[in-house]
């Protein structure tokens, strides 16, 4: 019952929302990604907008899963003083590294190359971008020595999507450049033609079993 409700009243809030917050859900609702990249919608983080959507998506090779990461489209009708505009998108990334990649000293500079490059590739504007690129590194002692060494890259960042007609920024394209972003991380090729100096990710040692 508490689940139906809170359904309920998500659905209230989505008929709620303005038009071009509606018609920017819609937009990334009928985005077509790469087969690879499978996406989900999850509840929305409540605090940081007025209104707000989310999905999870994360890149899967048969029963394995390379990438992982989250995309949340945040609305505030009045605007944002720090977005410079309306709306803004707010991300996460993550994939497991071979330990030698994750020692490049090169790495974080690399990978946030990727996301304003996945941008400039489809021609979209935007502005504002922050954000920050972690690399982590686990290493198993006592009963878990067995273990390999295990590392993680993981991108946060966020950036405000140019608005077009009605106000509306073209966020299914914008989704469009995060999955290749997502696809980039997690070792695949491009999916078109591209620059061959685009340097992607090797496969990981042992991507994740679904």
């Amino acid at each position: 019952m508490d689940d139906a409700k809170e359904g309920d009243a998500h659905a209230n809030r989505a008929d709620e929302a303005p038009l071009p917050f509606r018609a920017a859900v819609e937009a990334l609702r009928a985005a077509r990604l790469r087969p690879q990249v499978e996406t989900e919608p999850v509840p929305p983080p409540k605090r940081l907008a007025p209104f707000a959507y989310a999905l999870e998506a994360a890149v899967v090779d048969g029963e394995q899963e390379l990438a992982d990461g989250r995309l949340v489209l945040l609305h505030d009708p009045a605007g944002h003083d720090a977005w410079r505009g309306t709306f803004r998108l707010v991300t996460l990334v993550r994939a497991e590294l071979e330990p030698e990649m994750a020692a490049d000293p090169l790495l974080p500079e690399v990978c946030w190359s990727w996301l304003t490059g996945a941008l400039q590739t489809r021609g979209l504007t935007y502005g504002e971008p922050s954000g920050t690129v972690t690399r982590a590194s686990s290493h198993y002692f006592g009963g878990l020595a067995a273990r390999p060494a295990a590392s993680q890259i993981e991108i946060r960042a966020s950036w405000t999507p140019r608005e077009g007609l009605g106000g509306v920024p073209d966020t299914g394209a914008h989704l469009a450049s995060w999955s290749d972003l997502l696809a980039q991380v997690a070792g695949l090729p491009p999916a078109g033609p591209g620059d061959a100096s685009v340097v992607t990710l090797p496969q990981r040692r042992g991507p994740q079993s679904r």
